[in-house]
């Protein structure tokens, strides 16, 4: 079974900053991507930022210049560093993992919440 453990979330106040980690367990090997997605109330699940294991990233428009996403292969664990927050950041955010070129696996995802 993987496991995907999401830690990090919390409220901050707009222009402040936060530091998600989610750290992969469990019988999981060969992993291609991890990365972030988020969705908030009433809006569809979006794509935030990937890395590869290569450590190649892709951040959606909205984030870029602000989110940085990084990857510790030693410990099957990757990052998000968010700064300059905005309330339209508010969300909760899933930990994203696809491994072994075709399985896919979802965190239980931690709530962001920025206020203005």
């Amino acid at each position: 079974q993987v496991r995907l453990l999401e830690s990090g979330g919390g409220l901050v106040q707009a222009g402040g900053s936060l530091r998600l980690s989610c750290a992969a367990s469990g019988r999981i090997y060969n992993i291609n991507v991890m990365g972030w997605y988020r969705q908030a109330p009433g809006k569809q699940r979006e794509l935030v930022a990937t890395i590869t294991s290569s450590g190649s990233t892709n951040y959606a428009d909205s984030v870029k210049g602000r989110f940085t996403v990084s990857r510790d292969s030693t410990k099957n664990t990757v990052y998000l560093q968010m700064n300059s927050l905005k309330p339209e950041d508010t969300a909760v955010y899933y930990c994203n993992t696809q491994w072994d070129a075709r399985f896919v696996s979802w965190g239980q995802g931690t709530q962001v919440t920025v206020s203005s």
